[in-house]
């Protein structure tokens, strides 16, 4: 069965996408504030990791690497919550979209509803 959509309805859906876009806008902010600290953590305790180990870069590189797998991982976690919440995002902003398209077609088509009747 397909919904029958009139003028209200879709303006309606309009609202409560707007809404939602509106809602996400915190919530991509918040996530991006954490990957943020997060990858600041890292960055940190990659340089005192590394920089307290002996020997050449390479092996300095490796050995820090090593002793900063919870910080990296935690920077890591965070960056795929952020990348989540940025899709959902951007799905909200292509309905808005549609809906609106969806909207135009209405408007048309009640424009022109009863015309060339006799």
């Amino acid at each position: 069965m397909t919904d029958i959509l009139t003028p209200e309805a879709v303006e309606q859906q309009i609202r409560q996408i707007s809404n939602r876009i509106a809602n996400s806008v915190k919530e991509c902010t918040d996530r991006y504030r954490e990957f943020m600290r997060a990858d600041l953590e890292y960055d940190h305790a990659y340089a005192k990791a590394y920089l307290s180990c002996e020997g050449p870069a390479h092996e300095k590189r490796y050995a820090a690497e090593v002793a900063t797998r919870t910080e990296r991982e935690a920077r890591d976690l965070a960056d795929v919550a952020y990348r989540h919440v940025d899709r959902l995002a951007k799905a909200l902003d292509a309905e808005l979209r549609a809906m609106q398209s969806v909207g135009a077609s209405i408007r048309s088509m009640f424009s022109v509803a009863g015309r060339g009747e006799s």
